[in-house]
């Protein structure tokens, strides 16, 4: 009887242990990165604006900067808020952020991509 009680506490052990190595890729984590991410993305989406006329600035020179880069933040800036109101509104479906880079602030000098 001793055995069956020590052997059921070793079991209880390792399932705790177990559970919280697989709870960095739960559901609940995932949704809340995704939710995260998308209030970040929606409400700091105006710096892709200068962000990208300073990087097409600095690839094509200032008159590109001014005009195409101009453009290109103007589209880039919906594409991230909006993205980002859709990332928040269906957090329940925990899936990989949409914008590459996830934040705005990763990474400052790659172009962003959908």
């Amino acid at each position: 009887m001793r055995s069956i009680v020590k052997l059921s506490w070793v079991f209880s052990i390792l399932f705790l242990f177990s559970s919280q190595v697989i709870a960095s890729d739960s559901y609940v984590n995932n949704s809340a990165e995704k939710f995260a991410s998308g209030v970040a993305n929606a409400v700091t989406g105006w710096v892709e604006l200068p962000k990208n006329i300073i990087l097409t600035s600095q690839k094509e020179g200032p008159a590109y900067g001014i005009t195409i880069g101009l453009g290109m933040g103007i589209m880039h800036t919906v594409g991230r808020s909006l993205i980002g109101v859709l990332d928040a509104a269906t957090f329940f479906i925990p899936t990989k952020p949409s914008v590459n880079p996830p934040f705005i602030w990763q990474d400052f000098s790659r172009e962003t991509s959908y």
